[in-house]
């Protein structure tokens, strides 16, 4: 049964009351075509870059539903959106969810949309049927997301004042672009929260992938955000006249490279489990069709939920460079970049919470990792983390072709108000 806590509001319980709230579907619908509205583009995509004035004007509409809503507002020093809830227990630390509403240049209306207007539904249901959780409730809006995590990072005391010298998409800087959000860029300390500041944190996200769409699975239970891992790979050969060298006296710079692509791929597959490599950039010198390549440098990404399995795979790729780099007379060698991810595994209750919720609502599920980057990964450095994924049609994200079906966004936004409830009633 539920307990009475005061006049309006009802402990949150297992009661009937509970088990009967429900998202609002028309009214999460007619928010996500209004928030699309700012930066809207031609092609019916999204141009939300943050900091820009499309931007400022997209989170003035966020904060005016968060205050109808109930909630207590306030920006923070890193420009982040902060909605707090009361709850009957207020020394216990806060449940936050959200995400971010900045685009990708001409991007579109799903990305990070979905986990913050969902955000706000929950807690709306929560009001209108006057229940009252134990923990106090913080829906939290991050500042660009997409321009590199600005706003969870600064939650997690990982931005650096070099990041803040960065130009965002926006021609400000990142330090520019939170003063004009309203945000403090000099006082970044007194965003950062400690482990234990935070009960759990839940983002609710467009898969931006095909594995739910091609498995028709309605929900996908993050495992965890991917690791990532970069380097610049140098081959250096030597470049000589293309008519005159034979081809069995030739240090094919670009030759070699082909192959080391080949095996990229080869090592990468050969591995049970769902990482990947990438060699998505390539540059060959001098560059003319009468010259053999002497000098190719090229990209190389591996990513996986552990870092174990990244450095093996690396291991591989680097013995398989020596066996060519013999065979070719050419050298092999790979810089690291300064740009990795560490992997970032969910919290297992929080899975199980998750999971639990897609059963009771009569949903599939499917355990999966997140190949792309989120809030999420930086907040799991400092508080119990989950991700609930909903399918997005084709696959297709940072497009203004992105599109996730509307039944599909409010099973997510019940999966993520069940899961808030199951998290706030557990001792």
């Amino acid at each position: 049964m539920l307990t009475m806590v005061n006049p309006i509001f009802f402990f949150c319980g297992e009661g009937q009351t509970m088990k009967n709230l429900k998202i609002n579907a028309k009214r999460i619908e007619q928010q996500i075509t209004k928030l699309a509205e700012f930066g809207k583009t031609p092609e019916g995509g999204v141009h939300r870059v943050a900091y820009s004035e499309e931007d400022v004007q997209a989170r003035e509409y966020i904060t005016t539903l968060m205050k109808a809503t109930g909630l207590a507002v306030q920006i923070d020093a890193a420009g982040n959106i902060l909605g707090r809830l009361e709850g009957s227990e207020n020394s216990l630390p806060p449940i936050m969810f959200g995400s971010h509403i900045d685009t990708v240049p001409h991007g579109g209306k799903y990305d990070g949309a979905v986990g913050v207007l969902s955000a706000i539904e929950c807690v709306r249901v929560l009001m209108e049927n006057k229940i009252q959780t134990r923990h106090p409730l913080e829906v939290i809006v991050f500042t660009d997301e997409e321009g590199g995590l600005v706003g969870s990072r600064a939650m997690n005391g990982t931005l650096s004042s070099e990041a803040l010298k960065e130009k965002s998409h926006s021609g400000k800087t990142v330090r520019e672009g939170i003063w004009v959000l309203g945000g403090d860029p000099d006082n970044l300390d007194s965003v950062k929260r400690q482990k234990g500041d935070i009960r759990a944190f839940l983002e609710i996200h467009i898969e931006q992938g095909r594995i739910l769409e091609m498995k028709d699975i309605d929900i996908g239970v993050v495992e965890g955000i991917v690791g990532i891992a970069w380097w610049d790979v140098t081959i250096k050969g030597y470049a000589n006249h293309a008519g005159t060298t034979p081809m069995n006296m030739r240090q094919d710079a670009l030759m070699a490279a082909a192959q080391l692509i080949l095996a990229v791929n080869r090592i990468v597959t050969g591995v049970e489990g769902s990482q990947v490599g990438t060699v998505g950039r390539i540059n060959a010198e001098p560059g003319a069709p009468n010259v053999i390549p002497g000098k190719v440098v090229m990209s190389l990404e591996l990513r996986d939920l552990s870092a174990d399995k990244i450095q093996s795979l690396y291991k591989k790729i680097e013995e398989e460079a020596a066996i060519i780099s013999q065979k070719t007379g050419t050298e092999i060698t790979f810089d690291p970049i300064d740009a990795m991810a560490i992997p970032a595994p969910t919290d297992p209750a929080i899975r199980r919470h998750i999971a639990d919720s897609v059963e009771e609502l009569g949903l599939t599920a499917h355990f999966m990792p997140s190949g792309a980057g989120h809030d999420a990964q930086d907040m799991a450095k400092i508080a119990p983390t989950g991700m609930i994924f909903i399918p997005s049609v084709g696959g297709v994200s940072h497009s203004p072709e992105e599109f996730s079906r509307m039944s599909d966004i409010v099973n997510g936004a019940n999966v993520l108000l069940k899961t808030i409830l199951k998290i706030d009633q557990q001792r």
